[in-house]
């Protein structure tokens, strides 16, 4: 699970409620069937009206995104892949990599991988991996503004909702007694249609867009590597190449770790 996501959550909905008891508001008052109508059932039919089905159907898999902490190769480990298979295919050429083909899980490294073992041109397997992770860029972009535009829309209805319930209020002012109790009703749309729009849906649209730049850094990374591989270079220059991939406290361990297998060995030796 990905424990950022919950307890971001809970700390809200802490914050919320904790701040209303100690302003003096009764946390009854957030019990109101119309508020959460209007601002929950609205937000819906707005994206329903604003994307088509096709992006919609999409949605349950987003939240699953938000609340599962994803699985995606370490970079240091695919450094380490490359400089592997760059070895061999120095040493063997780019054929005896057909065996390694089967062992990756990541299907866009795998495809990758196929396309340089049968003698693919450079610019072509660039070009279609490129187009691939552009496609892949764009379906993310879509899941991200379907969370970006609920946060738009849910404040807006927040002030409808409290219009709503001035108006109801206002066709009361014969019943003095329930007066401030209408007006305090109508003010729970505007502070459901707040806390969601900035609480929780553009946190969730800002959330896909930080795992999807992860992704895609990823997979120029294996781009990058994989092109290495065809043309050729040693497994120092691909290793120096993807390393600026990493942040400079990872390369800075990595070539601890380096330093430190090179005196085992000598030592070994």
């Amino acid at each position: 699970m990905e424990k950022s996501t919950g307890i971001g959550i809970i700390l809200a909905l802490v914050a919320l409620l904790v701040g209303m008891v100690l302003k003096g508001a009764h946390l009854t008052s957030l019990l109101n069937p119309a508020a959460f109508m209007i601002i929950i059932l609205g937000t819906i039919a707005a994206i329903f009206i604003a994307f088509p089905m096709s992006d919609l159907k999409k949605v349950p898999k987003l939240f699953v995104i938000l609340f599962k902490q994803q699985k995606l190769l370490d970079k240091k480990e695919l450094i380490q892949m490359f400089v592997e298979w760059v070895t061999i295919t120095r040493r063997e050429g780019l054929l005896a990599l057909e065996s390694k083909v089967d062992e990756i899980d990541d299907s866009f490294l795998r495809g990758g991988m196929r396309m340089i073992i049968d003698g693919s041109d450079q610019e072509l397997v660039h070009d279609v991996l490129m187009e691939e992770v552009s496609a892949m860029e764009e379906r993310h972009r879509t899941g991200a503004l379907i969370f970006t535009q609920a946060g738009t829309y849910a404040p807006t209805l927040g002030v409808l909702g409290a219009v709503v319930g001035l108006i109801a209020a206002l066709s009361n002012l014969n019943q003095v007694e329930q007066l401030g109790h209408l007006i305090s009703a109508a003010f729970v749309a505007t502070l459901l249609g707040i806390f969601t729009g900035y609480v929780l849906w553009h946190p969730f649209a800002n959330k896909l867009k930080q795992i999807s730049k992860k992704e895609v850094e990823l997979k120029i990374m294996m781009v990058e590597g994989l092109l290495s591989i065809q043309s050729g270079i040693s497994a120092i220059a691909i290793e120096q190449k993807l390393s600026v991939y990493l942040a400079p406290s990872e390369r800075y361990v990595n070539n601890q770790e380096e330093e430190n297998s090179e005196q085992k060995a000598q030592a070994a030796s």
